[in-house]
C-alpha cells in the first residue's frame, strides 16, 4: 500500500517478487529496444516459456483436479482482491502510463515557479528507473523507443541537474538526434519546449481561441472533438495567443541535428491534400494572430477562461485527466488567475492526488484515477467468484457507486439536450463527462447484487439504462463518451499528430452496453438489436474483434463474444465459432494468451505476446462463454494457477489496456486480479444468467434464434433492413 500525497492509501501494487516461470523472463527478454523490438511476430517469434514445474504435474490431473487446482488459486485471488477494498467502499489500482506524465508534471511546475527540489529530485529518480538500456524510453513495458517521450523525459533530467556529459544523457541525446531531434517531436512536446523558448512558437500550428465561437454546425467547432481532445484545446488556444516564453535555465543545442539550424523549414504537401490545405490555412491563421481583431480576441478569450472554469471538477482537476489540467492552469495563470486564487490552489491539489510516492522513493503521477471503473469489475469479479450476493463487501461497494451516479447534464447534452442524465464516470470526481463503458458495467454490477433497498438499485438502473439507450449513435452502436463523434476531418489538423482526437463507436464499448441491457431484460428491444448487428458487421476477417479501450484483439473478443451470447446468440453461431477458432490458435506455448501494443500498428502482432493473467482472463471469459470445455480452458487455467504470487494477484508489468490506440498505453494495476478472478469464477460456476426476464424478451428470443427463426421484424437503419442475425454475411 503507498499513500498519496492526502494521506489516503492506495492498494497500489509495489515491486513484487517475480514468479518463477519464464513467463517473466521472457517479459525481460523482451524489454530491449533496437531492430528487433520492432521486428513483426511474422519474422520474430514471441518468446517460448519453459513449462513450471506445477504445470507441468497438472497437465497429466484429470479434470477434476484442474477444478480443485482453478478453486484453490480463486480463493486465494478473491481473499487478495477483497482485502484492497477501501473502507469507503471502492477499489482502485494504481494506473500507469509513461514517463510524459512526470516530466510534464515538473515542466509545469517550473513554468509557475513552484517546483520544488524534493519533487524534483523523487521524480527524477522515477525517471532514470524508466530508461532503457539503450538510454531511451518507451510508452509502455517492453517497447521500442519513442523519440518525444525520450525528449521529455532528458529535458526533466537535465531541469534536475544531470550532466549532459553522463553516459545515460549522452545515449539519449544521440538516440534524439539520430532520429531527427526536437524538429521531429511531436506537436505537444514541441509546445511544452516552446514555453520556455526551446521551440520558436511561430513553428507551431495557431490555435485561435475565436474556434470557440464556431457553431456546432460547423466542420471543426470544439465539440467536433472527443471530450478529452476538446478539454485539451481549448485551454491551448488561450496559450497559444499568448505565447509565453519563460525564462530557460539551460540551452538543448544537442537536440538538435544540426545547432547552426534547429527550426528546418519543411515543404508544404500539395495543395491538393488534405495535408496541404491545413498547411496553407495555418499560414493564414498565424497572420491572423498578428494582428487579430482586439475586440472579438478578447471577447474569445474570456469565453475560453468561462468555459475552463465552469468545466473544472469538485477534486480541482479537469475531465478527470492531465493533458487538459496541465494545460487549463497554464492558460488561467496567463488570464491573470493568481496560484492563490481557488481554482487555482484546487487545481494543483488535484495533481497532489495524483501523485505516486513508491517506498523506494520514487515520485510519479497519474494520468488518471479509476476508483469507478475498478469497482463496478471487482464487483462482479467478486459476485462471478461466488461471493454471497449480499455480501457486506459487495453492498458497500454498491452504495459507493450509487453515491457517484451523475445526475447532473455534461457536456453530452450539447448533442443530446433532451436526454435526461443517468450514468457514471471512470473517476473519483468527473461530472461534465460521464462514459458509457462505465455506465454500463456499474448496471451490470448492481445486478449482480442483493442490497437492502433494492428499489433504490432499480431506480439508479433505469436511469442508467435511458441514458445509455439514448447516448447510441446513428450506426447502432456506442461510442465512450459521445454521440456520432466520427468527422473525419479534426485527425487532419496540423497540431493533431498525437492519440485519437474523436469518439466513434468500438466495439468493447458496444459490447459491454449490449451485455448489460441483455442482462436488464431487454435483449429482444430493437436499439439492442441494432448493436448486435453492427458488432457482427466489425468482427474482422479471422475472426476477431478490434479492442479499442483495451489490448486489442485479445480484448476485443473477450469483451464481444460474452456480449452476444448472452443477448440470445448461440455458441454455434458462424461469428461466436471464428472467434473461438481465434483464440484457439493464438493461444501461447505456456497455455496463457497475451498480445503486445506493437499489434495497433502493426497487425501482424494480432493476438500475440508474452502471456499476461488480465489477457489469459480475456480469453477465457470469452471461450467459456461460447460453451468451451477442454484442453484449451484448462490449459488457460493450469496457467493462471501456476503463475500466481504467494499472496493472490499477479505480476504483470506487460501494459494491457488503452488511452490513445499505439500511442497512449496503459497498465490498470487492478486488471491482473480482477479478471481473472472473473474467468476463474465462471470456469467453477458457469457464465451469468441473464437478469429477471420479461414476458417474451431476451429468452423467447434466445430460443427463435437457437430454433434458426430470425429475430422479431427488423427495424429499418440507414435506409437499409437489420438482415437475420443467423445468417447475416460477415465483412
Amino acid at each position: 500500500m503507498t499513500a498519496t500525497a492526502d494521506g489516503r492509501l492506495d492498494p497500489q501494487y509495489e515491486a513484487e517478487p517475480v514468479a518463477e516461470s519464464a513467463s517473466t523472463e521472457a517479459a525481460a527478454s523482451d524489454s530491449g529496444t533496437g531492430d528487433e523490438s520492432d521486428t513483426p511476430a511474422s519474422a520474430r517469434e514471441v518468446p517460448a516459456q519453459e513449462v513450471p514445474a506445477q504445470e507441468v504435474a497438472a497437465a497429466d490431473m484429470p479434470a477434476p483436479d484442474v477444478r480443485t487446482l482453478a478453486a484453490e488459486t480463486l480463493e486465494r485471488a478473491t481473499a487478495h482482491l477483497l482485502g484492497l477494498q477501501d473502507q469507503a467502499g471502492w477499489w482502485k489500482g494504481n494506473l500507469e502510463t509513461n514517463v510524459t506524465m512526470d516530466a510534464e508534471d515538473l515542466l509545469l511546475r517550473q513554468f509557475l515557479g513552484i517546483r520544488t527540489e524534493e519533487q524534483t529530485h523523487a521524480t527524477a529518480d522515477w525517471i532514470r528507473s524508466q530508461q532503457q538500456p539503450d538510454g531511451t524510453w518507451a510508452t509502455f513495458y517492453g517497447g521500442p523507443a519513442e523519440l518525444s517521450t525520450t525528449i521529455e523525459a532528458y529535458v526533466a533530467l537535465k531541469l534536475a541537474g544531470d550532466d549532459p556529459e553522463a553516459p545515460h544523457m549522452r545515449r539519449a541525446s544521440a538516440y534524439v538526434r539520430e532520429r531527427g531531434g526536437i524538429a521531429a517531436a511531436r506537436v505537444f512536446t514541441r509546445i511544452w519546449l516552446a514555453l520556455f523558448g526551446w521551440w520558436p512558437w511561430e513553428r507551431l500550428p495557431e490555435l485561435p481561441p475565436e474556434v470557440i465561437f464556431l457553431p456546432r454546425s460547423f466542420p471543426l467547432n470544439i465539440y467536433s472533438f472527443g471530450c478529452w481532445a476538446r478539454q485539451t484545446i481549448v485551454p491551448l488556444t488561450v496559450v497559444s495567443a499568448h505565447r509565453p516564453v519563460r525564462e530557460a535555465p539551460f540551452a538543448l543545442d544537442e537536440l538538435h541535428t544540426d545547432p547552426a539550424d534547429p527550426y528546418p523549414v519543411r515543404p508544404f504537401a500539395a495543395p491538393n491534400t488534405w495535408d496541404g490545405f491545413f498547411e496553407r490555412l495555418d499560414r493564414v491563421l498565424h497572420l491572423y494572430h498578428r494582428m487579430p481583431v482586439k475586440p472579438v480576441r478578447r471577447l474569445a478569450l474570456q469565453h475560453a477562461a468561462r468555459w475552463i472554469v465552469d468545466r473544472q471538477e469538485a477534486d480541482g482537476c479537469w475531465g478527470g485527466i492531465q493533458p487538459p489540467a496541465v494545460y487549463s492552469l497554464i492558460a488561467l495563470h496567463l488570464l491573470g488567475y493568481p496560484l492563490d486564487h481557488p481554482v487555482m490552489e484546487a487545481g494543483l491539489a488535484a495533481f497532489d492526488r495524483f501523485t505516486v510516492h513508491t517506498d523506494e522513493g520514487h515520485r510519479w503521477i497519474e494520468a488518471c484515477q479509476s476508483p469507478v471503473w475498478d469497482t463496478c469489475l471487482a464487483v462482479v469479479a467478486l459476485s462471478d467468484a461466488g461471493l454471497p450476493k449480499d455480501h457486506p463487501a459487495l453492498v458497500t461497494a454498491v452504495d459507493w457507486m450509487l453515491s457517484e451516479e451523475i445526475t447532473r447534464r455534461g457536456d453530452w447534452s450539447v448533442q443530446r439536450p433532451q436526454l435526461q442524465p443517468g450514468g457514471w464516470a471512470f473517476e473519483f470526481e468527473n461530472d461534465n463527462y460521464p462514459d458509457i463503458d462505465d455506465t454500463a458495467e456499474v448496471v451490470l454490477a448492481l445486478r449482480r447484487v442483493v442490497h437492502p433497498d433494492p428499489a433504490r438499485i432499480d431506480a439508479a438502473v433505469e436511469r442508467g439504462v435511458e441514458w445509455t439507450l439514448g447516448m447510441q449513435s446513428k450506426n447502432g452502436a456506442w461510442a465512450a463518451f459521445d454521440v456520432d463523434n466520427t468527422s473525419t476531418l479534426p485527425n487532419k489538423l496540423p497540431f493533431c499528430d498525437f492519440g485519437e482526437v474523436v469518439d466513434p463507436p468500438s466495439a468493447d464499448v458496444t459490447a459491454h452496453v449490449v451485455e448489460m441491457l441483455a442482462a436488464n431484460g431487454q435483449a429482444a428491444d430493437h436499439r439492442v438489436r441494432r448493436g448486435i448487428d453492427w458488432l457482427l458487421r466489425e468482427q474482422e476477417e479471422d475472426g476477431s474483434w478490434f479492442g479499442r479501450w483495451g489490448t486489442n484483439y485479445i480484448y476485443g473478443v473477450g469483451s464481444v463474444v460474452p456480449a452476444l451470447v448472452a443477448a440470445g446468440i448461440p455458441a454455434s453461431h458462424s461469428s461466436v465459432r471464428r472467434a473461438v477458432r481465434w483464440l484457439e490458435e493464438h493461444q501461447n506455448a505456456d497455455g496463457g494468451w497475451g498480445e503486445d501494443m506493437r499489434s495497433y500498428s502493426d497487425r501482424s502482432w494480432a493476438g500475440r505476446g508474452t502471456s499476461t493473467a488480465s489477457q489469459t482472463a480475456w480469453a477465457l471469459m470469452a471461450l467459456l462463454a461460447a460453451g468451451e470445455s477442454g484442453s484449451v480452458t484448462d490449459r488457460g487455467v493450469r496457467w493462471l494457477a501456476a503463475t500466481q504470487l504467494p499472496e493472490g494477484t499477479w505480476d504483470e508489468p506487460e501494459f494491457t489496456g488503452t488511452g490513445f490506440p499505439w500511442d497512449f498505453s496503459i497498465n490498470y494495476n487492478l486488471y491482473r486480479l480482477v479478471f481473472p478472478v472473473t474467468a476463474l469464477g465462471r470456469y467453477l460456476h458457469g457464465t451469468p444468467e441473464l437478469g429477471a426476464q420479461p414476458a417474451g424478451s431476451a429468452k423467447s428470443f434466445t430460443t427463435r434464434i437457437a430454433a434458426g427463426f430470425p429475430p422479431p421484424a427488423p427495424t429499418p437503419v440507414s435506409g437499409r433492413l437489420l438482415p437475420s442475425l443467423t445468417g447475416r454475411r460477415l465483412r
